[in-house]
């Protein structure tokens, strides 16, 4: 089979398509055909082995698993004789554990993996790139800001994977949603929910006097400090990026003040905690809560081009890589 392969750190070019041997499904494992996987700006850091503290877990030299990649949608070819849950023909979308799925085929267990039957309203395409950052957002919004009817919540990096699902998570629990992004993309924004948008190119929202429930950093971007005035009493700051103040100020926070500072691991928690909220996201997505955004597709054999792009920063919603089977053992 094909898969794409990364044996060291550093640009797009790391990423080459090789040919490696196609896995066989254990007894409590499910082999899935992949149609469809996405680029994320956490891919990206792995890629460039950065932050470094990411190497603990990726790997110190180099990438432990030589097959990245993280989020995927495709079909289950064969089951373990153990396997239960799946049969062979179901749709599913997830996520691999610990990358591994840029390859035409992965083998996950049936029980530990981050994985649920696809939308039956969504393509391939679109059902990979409504995993990872839903799955982000909600255990923000729904469980440590408790989100509720009246309250205003404001997302920054609004247009981006976590960004674009957050403002839509939000609004499903009632909020009145205020979106920062760019200039080119207020209108996304509108259109997936924010009643209000701010382009951070001409206005800054921390100097506007207006106060919010929650304010909600996707991108690593701002700060509890600079924000502080900007929250009413009893609101939260959360932070989806692990920067250099949020865990300081979350244990100030958590003892001193009625404003706090929030993060949430979301990659760490237990992969059948994870299924459950992608079972979640999938009934959100087929009542017509939630749509996936995205931004390019690229085949492939074009990965290296579809990371440089992410890299530039400028990526609305979702990158998708799709692969290909046809004539392809």
């Amino acid at each position: 089979m094909k898969a794409i392969v990364q044996t060291k750190y550093g640009p797009p070019e790391v990423l080459q398509v090789k040919e490696v041997e196609k896995p066989t499904p254990k007894e409590d494992e499910v082999l899935v055909k992949i149609y469809a996987s996405t680029v994320t700006s956490v891919d990206a850091d792995f890629r460039r082995g950065s932050p470094f503290i990411g190497r603990f877990f990726s790997g110190l030299t180099g990438p432990k698993n030589s097959i990245p990649g993280t989020e995927f949608a495709g079909e289950i070819e064969a089951v373990g004789p153990g396997v239960s849950l799946y049969k062979e023909g179901d749709q599913v979308f997830g996520t691999g554990i610990s990358h591994g799925v840029y390859a035409q085929y992965i083998c996950l267990p049936e029980v530990g993996s981050t994985m649920a039957i696809k939308p039956a309203n969504m393509n391939y395409e679109d059902a990979a790139g409504s995993v990872d950052g839903a799955l982000t957002a909600l255990p923000f919004i729904r469980d440590k800001a408790k989100v509720r009817s009246g309250q205003k919540v404001l997302i920054n990096g609004a247009s981006g994977s976590v960004g674009s699902a957050a403002v839509q998570i939000a609004k499903y629990y009632g909020a009145e949603v205020t979106g920062v992004c760019s200039t080119a993309n207020l209108e996304l924004v509108k259109s997936i929910g924010a009643g209000n948008v701010i382009d951070y190119k001409k206005d800054d929202f921390t100097q506007s006097g207006e106060t919010y429930d929650v304010i909600f950093d996707t991108v690593g971007k701002i700060s509890f400090g600079k924000c502080k005035n900007s929250l009413k009493e009893g609101g939260i700051f959360l932070e989806s990026a692990l920067t250099a103040e949020i865990i300081p100020m979350m244990l100030w926070t958590s003892r001193f003040g009625e404003k706090k500072a929030a993060i949430e691991f979301t990659g760490l928690m237990p992969p059948e905690e994870r299924s459950k909220n992608l079972v979640f996201i999938k009934e959100l997505i087929e009542a017509g809560e939630i749509k996936a955004v995205i931004d390019k597709t690229y085949p492939m054999d074009q990965i290296s081009e579809a990371h440089r792009y992410v890299d530039t920063g400028r990526k609305k919603g979702n990158v998708v890589i799709t692969i290909p089977h046809n004539g392809i053992s």
